[in-house]
């Protein structure tokens, strides 16, 4: 590439190189008039433009300028400290996505469990404030069934045939609805469900020991439970609520992406 299709800048000891258009994405800033020699301030230097400012935040500047989103780590506070590096080079919208710092910062993320035990079945809802954790939980989760005759209604061991699996009830992306236990079906027939929960390799059909795994896996996944609560004591609705304590460590706390120009 020639020395006309990118820019470098030296800001704050940091070096950068992009393309003129990813700096004249806001026409009106001091990065755009630079370009066209309209802002004294900024003195080129060997082919670099010199920019005396913090070379550390200006990385999230020209993200900022390359994606149109404000993508910061999960553990940023310099909130005001950003806000004043974008007013200074009159990166208005920036400025303003900023200000509403308690927008940009990594919400609570939530998990409920609801757990409902009656006779020989046990009922399972999940809802959870991040749809992506739910999904990733609803792939882990598997359901079998198994038509059983002649045996003991709370058999704990599924027959020799092959398990059938059923698909997961998804009211909506934040939850989901499962079973396990026996009914009854007609005669001496009766539907067996087991539970599997990656990455463990048993299918449980007992509604506690089911309980118990999945409590271990959030816990095992960064999730710590902080209440339980009786929802319904007539029916004995159990609710266990989870929050998570630490994230993937691909997690990113996104912003809402911006129109071009102010």
């Amino acid at each position: 590439m020639s020395s006309r299709d990118v820019v470098v800048l030296s800001v704050g000891g940091l070096r950068f190189v992009t393309r003129p258009s990813t700096l004249q994405r806001f026409p009106e800033s001091r990065l755009a008039r630079m370009l066209s020699n309209e802002d004294r301030e900024f003195k080129q230097v060997n082919g670099e433009f010199f920019v005396d400012r913090d070379g550390n935040l200006f990385s999230y500047i020209m993200d900022f300028l390359r994606t149109l989103q404000v993508s910061l780590p999960t553990d940023f506070s310099d909130y005001q400290r950003l806000q004043r590096e974008a007013e200074f080079y009159e990166l208005h919208a920036l400025a303003e996505l900023l200000g509403h710092e308690h927008l940009l910062k990594p919400r609570q993320e939530i998990l409920e469990v609801r757990f409902f035990l009656q006779e020989a079945q046990a009922f399972f809802r999940i809802f959870g404030s991040c749809s992506s954790t739910v999904e990733a939980l609803a792939e882990q989760i598997t359901v079998f069934t198994d038509q059983q005759s002649g045996q003991s209604w709370n058999s704990a061991f599924p027959s020799q045939k092959p398990l059938v699996p059923l698909p997961l009830e998804r009211p909506s992306h934040h939850d989901m609805v499962f079973q396990c236990g026996t009914e009854f079906s007609a005669g001496d027939q009766f539907v067996a469900r087991y539970v599997s929960i990656k990455p463990d390799t048993r299918k449980l059909i007992n509604g506690t020991n089911v309980l118990g795994l999945l409590v271990d896996t959030l816990l095992g996944d960064g999730f710590r439970l902080i209440s339980t609560r009786t929802v319904w004591s007539g029916e004995k609705v159990e609710c266990y609520t989870l929050e998570r304590m630490r994230r993937p460590a691909v997690a990113q706390a996104k912003g809402s992406q911006v129109p071009k120009g102010r």
